[in-house]
């Protein structure tokens, strides 16, 4: 056999191993960037549920602020009570407005029916909040119902 024919399949063997590495490197690399991502992920995640956790702790904060303050008129009180709001509303708490709205099941639970317009809420009684788009907890309202009309056939 020739030295060059040797040395020809030497550089093709050599060309195929750097192939192989080559391929070898470019998965270890998608494995990696793709490990990066699922960690990213799982973080944003987690910052994510902490952050519902601590929400959901202050919402029983803001009930009493809310209620404190239809009964106590002091300026230095609406001042700390709006300052909650406030940052409540930075982290991206919003109150969902339900009053004088038709009942929606999936943002309210009914908890009493009064007299009034049919299926609209008369009276919102624990606030309902989203968080980033997803529903944190469900307003309690009163509910509407007319009352029912009589019947002039049955009227004696």
């Amino acid at each position: 056999m020739k030295k060059q024919d040797t040395d020809i399949k030497h550089t093709e063997a050599l060309k195929k191993e750097v192939d192989e590495w080559k391929t070898k490197y470019v998965r270890a690399l998608a494995d990696y960037q793709n490990l990066e991502k699922r960690s990213e992920d799982r973080v944003s995640v987690a910052h994510k549920y902490a952050a519902e956790m601590v929400l959901l702790r202050l919402l029983p904060v803001v009930d009493t602020f809310k209620k404190v303050q239809e009964h106590v008129h002091d300026a230095g009180f609406d001042l700390a009570y709006k300052e909650l709001l406030t940052v409540l509303e930075e982290q991206g708490v919003e109150h969902i407005e339900v009053t004088g709205t038709p009942f929606d099941p999936h943002t309210m639970e009914c908890i009493e029916v009064v007299d009034g317009d049919e299926n609209k809420v008369i009276e919102e009684t624990v606030s309902g909040f989203m968080f980033r788009g997803k529903i944190l907890r469900v307003a309690q309202v009163k509910v509407g119902k007319s009352a029912p009309k009589a019947d002039p056939s049955t009227v004696n």
